[in-house]
């Protein structure tokens, strides 16, 4: 186990000093993009203005003859365009894949100035983030990087769920967890085929009534274990929790009940696979307009975080305080990327 002084040093001679605490961003949404598709990368300069998190997609859904079309292509989007405020993330391939080395090598000798986060996937325990971390301090180094670029690791397995509170710690790296659900659906021998979101048959049926009585039957949200579990290790370590994909592009009301659920579970954020997803997250993981009001009137009430008053015939007191501060901060950081919402938050 390393030793609690060695924790922040780097692994590398003249690798960057590591990040105490994960960068202040705000990151209601990653949105995918296939850089192997010319007409996806020429969309990009519009697309950086829109989203908060933009991520060049190397793993699933890009075909194994277009993996290095795939590297080569966001690259290049990455050198040409100025992201701004915007996130500039990547999923490189697995770890016992064939392309992943080379992700590395020629993500970071090219564009490791402009990378905020590699997306590591198919994460089973804290050794694998140990492997990429140790890797890119080195390479770091040697291409003269001179911010950490930090690592994201997808749950999607049944063994990473497992270990998901030591893979949350194993590295000052560490920038959050998302929920991958199709792979860890298939991992589990779940007996399911949607990408996320829940099942039709997944629920509870209600108590039986009289004789010839109809019985309502209420379907149950299949991930809500371990998104649970997975927003309690990211919040103990200092990390951000985030939903995954949801696959039913042609269910827009499904999709956000899904980001809701995840969004009051505490996730910061989810992917938006389809640009039509790109909205439904930022309404969803943006504070409501009337939680935010109310929620100011509490910090206004409380000045100092201490004793109890009654607002509108509720108490509050130093716990929804707590409670207010995580939506006002929340709004702040919206509003500073979205002057109409910031607007209606009176900030």
């Amino acid at each position: 186990m390393k030793q609690p002084k060695n924790f922040f040093k780097p692994l590398a001679i003249g690798a960057p000093q590591p990040y105490r605490e994960v960068p202040v961003a705000l990151e209601r949404m990653i949105h995918f993009l296939p850089p192997h598709v010319e007409k996806m990368r020429a969309k990009v300069p519009d697309m950086v203005k829109q989203v908060d998190v933009l991520l060049g997609n190397l793993e699933d859904a890009i075909p194994a003859d277009a993996k290095e079309a795939a590297r080569r292509g966001f690259i290049e989007v990455v050198e040409k365009v100025d992201f701004g405020a915007t996130g500039c993330w990547t999923r490189i391939n697995c770890l016992d894949s064939p392309w992943v080395l080379e992700d590395l090598t020629e993500l970071v000798s090219r564009i490791g100035n402009k990378l905020d986060v590699i997306m590591l996937p198919k994460v089973e325990g804290p050794w694998d983030i140990h492997f990429l971390d140790q890797y890119l301090a080195m390479l770091e180094a040697r291409h003269g990087v001179t911010r950490p670029i930090m690592i994201h690791a997808i749950l999607e397995t049944a063994q990473g769920v497992k270990n998901v509170e030591e893979i949350a710690l194993a590295s000052p790296r560490m920038h959050g967890l998302s929920l991958g659900p199709a792979d860890l659906a298939a991992s589990r021998g779940m007996k399911t085929t949607r990408v996320g979101g829940g099942h039709p048959l997944y629920g509870v049926l209600e108590d039986a009534g009289g004789e010839g009585a109809t019985r309502q039957f209420f379907q149950q949200d299949l991930w809500h274990y371990t998104i649970s579990k997975m927003v309690d290790a990211c919040m103990s370590a200092g990390i951000k929790p985030f939903y995954g994909p949801f696959g039913a592009f042609d269910d827009p009301d499904a999709c956000e009940a899904q980001f809701r659920n995840a969004f009051l579970q505490g996730c910061v954020g989810g992917w938006s696979l389809h640009p039509s997803q790109i909205e439904i997250a930022k309404r969803v993981f943006s504070p409501e307009v009337d939680e935010v009001l109310f929620a100011k009137r509490i910090l206004e009430a409380m000045p100092d975080g201490t004793g109890a008053v009654l607002i509108d015939g509720k108490m509050q007191d130093d716990a929804t305080w707590k409670q207010a501060k995580v939506i006002v901060d929340l709004a702040r950081l919206v509003a500073d990327k979205d002057p109409e919402r910031g607007a209606a938050y009176g900030f």
